[in-house]
């Protein structure tokens, strides 16, 4: 067996396990990992400005393509607790990502070394595993489960922690007939998928709930299958957005509370059935429990056994990772209905298509300041089919989960359950990392492009171009709402009058000089007009320079986006669509 030390090991197990790219910084306890990095060679490292910044590129690598696994490295102490909320964003969406800290030496650990912090106590929580490895003996094998158990049942993240001389320590290890070890995941039974396809039938309007679990198991396509079978209406959830096409005939919309259409929300309440497969019931898509689950018979299919009757419970729940599920479910739809025993829901089906030729919000303002409304129409037009947006929280990510159209799955990657600001920019950067050849638009609010906008040189250094809209009105948008209910505007306003930058009328940062000195391109945006010839311009900028290019459009001040307390009553603060010209981009061609 060949000799090396703990940390080359380390390196080759990665390599076995298919990591081609890692995201983080050096430091002076994970040096020796940077050291065998660098001596093995095959890992292409990029050199994030913030190491929480390192963990959100992580979670976007991962996100972007089926099989991926964002490695996150960062040294001792402050590093690891800045990997903390990326960990906590991969856990609850259910992303694997991989934190590899260094850490003082195993002698030093109870004397309160400098940056010695138990990292392992802290990330646990947040963690599928969360361990300092005390023996170097003991690295190959702590690798080796930490994959297992990424992948395996609910996936998730996993922290290791190094001690310095661990890193350093030599051990026997042959990377040639390393394996990695079986994947466990939970699977439904042909008796359990029939009963809830029993209780489907004695439905007589019923609808599927498609969540990221769907997308985690890269089973999109039997999911549309599964629809076309049965003639049963889809509604994705947010992290679902795109396991069935925004255009099927059988895409319901999405309902919620905020990021919802209005149809999906009265289709779901005209529904006496729903069939939800790995999604977990968020208190923004469900809201009031009594007004979403009133008159409906649930089956939940989730991989996590806890996850069924967390929120309410089902009429019947099933213990499954979503494609196992999904390959019973449409072999059994297939001969059910090859012997004629599937309901006919066509009729069902066109009431759903019908609301959704009429329940639009308006997307066609021409006024000025622009109105956000106009912004993502005008990206509706501008982005093809095989666009991949990133966003993460506030009024322009809602928003534009009203409006913007997503046709494939990992096409919209968001942190749904953290939202964590400043999330964005990392994670854009870690999409493109992923998908190089492809279009990758971010959007942000300021205040979230703001949180993290250094990591901006990250992508001129690397040569990461991607497309981010900054929608900008100078406040930090939706708390500055939610105060409405407590009659006050405090601590929201970012404007002020930039002393370099009078052109700007009191909005602030001057995005565009900040976002040129960090070494990408920048354009700005106040007329509705401009906004179309602006996205043009910032893809043939991204093509030319290989750099990120950000699309500046000041918005007016206040917009208050539709959003309330229950999907039967979703207060609409803008104005409705009366046809197609006050929201020319809606999905609707395809169902005349």
């Amino acid at each position: 067996m060949a000799r090396m030390t703990a940390a080359q090991a380390a390196v080759e197990i990665l390599k076995k396990e298919g990591v081609t790219h890692v995201f983080g910084l050096p430091g002076a306890a994970i040096n020796p990992f940077y050291k065998a990095m660098e001596t093995n060679g095959g890992l292409h490292h990029t050199l994030a400005r913030h190491v929480e910044g390192a963990s959100h590129m992580a979670e976007g690598y991962t996100r972007a393509k089926a099989g991926n696994i964002g490695v996150c490295i960062g040294t001792s102490g402050p590093a690891g607790t800045d990997m903390v909320t990326g960990l906590y964003s991969a856990s609850a969406d259910s992303i694997p990502i991989l934190c590899i800290t260094g850490q003082a030496p195993v002698s030093k650990l109870h004397k309160e070394d400098f940056q010695a912090v138990d990292i392992a106590s802290i990330a646990k929580p947040l963690t599928k595993m969360a361990v300092t490895v005390m023996e170097a003996a003991q690295v190959p094998g702590t690798f080796q489960q930490a994959f297992h158990l990424m992948r395996s049942g609910r996936p998730g993240p996993v922290l290791i922690d190094l001690p310095i001389d661990v890193q350093m320590t030599e051990i026997e290890f042959d990377v040639e007939t390393y394996s990695s070890l079986p994947v466990y995941k939970p699977a439904a039974t042909r008796a359990q998928v029939s009963k809830a396809l029993d209780l489907l039938e004695s439905s007589s309007r019923p609808l599927i709930v498609s969540g990221g679990g769907v997308i985690n198991a890269d089973a999109s396509a039997l999911l549309v299958e599964l629809a076309e079978l049965t003639g049963v209406p889809v509604v994705p959830t947010l992290m679902g957005w795109g396991t069935i096409p925004d255009d099927h005939e059988l895409n319901a919309g999405m309902v919620g509370l905020q990021t919802s259409h209005r149809y999906g929300n009265a289709t779901m309440l005209e529904a006496d059935f729903v069939l939800g497969i790995g999604n977990r019931w968020a208190n923004r898509h469900t809201g009031d429990l009594e007004t979403y689950t009133h008159g409906r018979t649930f089956v939940h299919v989730d991989i996590e056994p806890t996850q069924v009757g967390r929120v309410f419970a089902p009429d019947y729940g099933i213990v499954s990772d979503a494609k196992a599920a999904l390959e019973l479910f449409v072999e059994v739809a297939r001969e059910r209905r090859a012997a004629n025993r599937l309901s006919d829901r066509t009729e069902w089906a066109e009431s759903c298509r019908q609301r959704k030729r009429t329940l639009w919000r308006k997307t066609n303002f021409d006024i000025t300041p622009i109105k956000p409304q106009r912004v993502y129409q005008e990206m509706n037009r501008a982005f093809g089919r095989d666009v991949r947006y990133v966003s993460t929280i506030g009024l322009s990510q809602i928003q534009a989960a009203q409006l913007l159209h997503v046709y494939k799955d990992r096409h919209w990657v968001n942190a749904g359950q953290a939202g964590p600001l400043g999330w964005t920019v990392p994670a854009a950067l870690g999409v493109a990392t992923a998908v190089p050849e492809e279009t990758v638009v971010a959007l942000s609010g300021d205040y979230d492009f703001q949180f993290m906008i250094e990591e901006l040189a990250v992508g001129a250094q690397f040569n990461i171009p991607y497309i981010h809209v900054l929608v900008n009105n100078a406040y930090l948008g939706l708390i500055r709402q939610s105060q409405r209910g407590f009659d006050m505007d405090y601590c929201v306003q970012l404007s002020f009058d930039n002393v370099n930058a009078p052109e700007l009328n009191g909005y602030g940062v001057d995005h565009v000089k900040v976002v040129e000195g960090l070494g990408c391109k920048a354009i700005r945006v106040f007329e509705p007009e401009e906004i179309a010839p602006a996205l043009e311009k910032a893809k043939a900028l991204a093509q030319e320079y290989r750099v990120p290019v950000v699309v500046e459009v000041i918005l007016e001040r206040v917009t208050n986006v539709s959003m309330g307390q229950s999907i039967a009553n979703v207060t609409e603060f803008e104005e409705l669509a009366d046809g197609g010209a006050d929201a020319p981009t809606a999905v609707f061609a395809n169902l005349d």
